[in-house]
C-alpha cells in the first residue's frame, strides 16, 4: 500500500468513512474530523510510520505541517518519511 493509501485509511477510519469516500481534496473539517479526530488521526500516522509529525495540536495554525487538506497530509508525510531515511 502507498502512503497515500496509507494516510487515506487511517484518516477515513478516524472519521468513520470508506476509504474511498476520502478525496486528495477532502478537508478534515469536510470529511467531520474535530480537533480530538485530528490529534489521533496524527498519533495513528506516526505509529503508522515511525516518524514524528511537527504538528502542535494547542495552536495548529502555529505548526509547520500543513493540515489543509489530505493532498498537503499526504505530502507532508511523505517528506518526513524521505527525511527520515537521509
Amino acid at each position: 500500500m502507498s502512503v497515500k493509501d496509507r494516510v487515506i485509511a487511517i484518516i477515513a477510519e478516524q472519521a468513520m468513512l470508506e476509504p474511498s469516500d476520502v478525496t486528495m481534496d477532502s478537508t478534515l473539517e469536510d470529511l467531520g474530523i474535530d480537533s480530538l479526530g485530528l490529534v489521533e488521526s496524527i498519533f495513528a500516522i506516526e505509529e503508522e510510520f515511525d516518524i514524528s509529525v511537527p504538528f502542535n495540536a494547542n495552536e495548529p495554525g502555529e505548526s509547520d505541517f500543513d493540515i489543509s487538506s489530505v493532498a498537503t497530509i499526504v505530502a507532508g508525510i511523505e517528506k518526513l518519511i524521505a527525511e527520515q531515511k537521509t
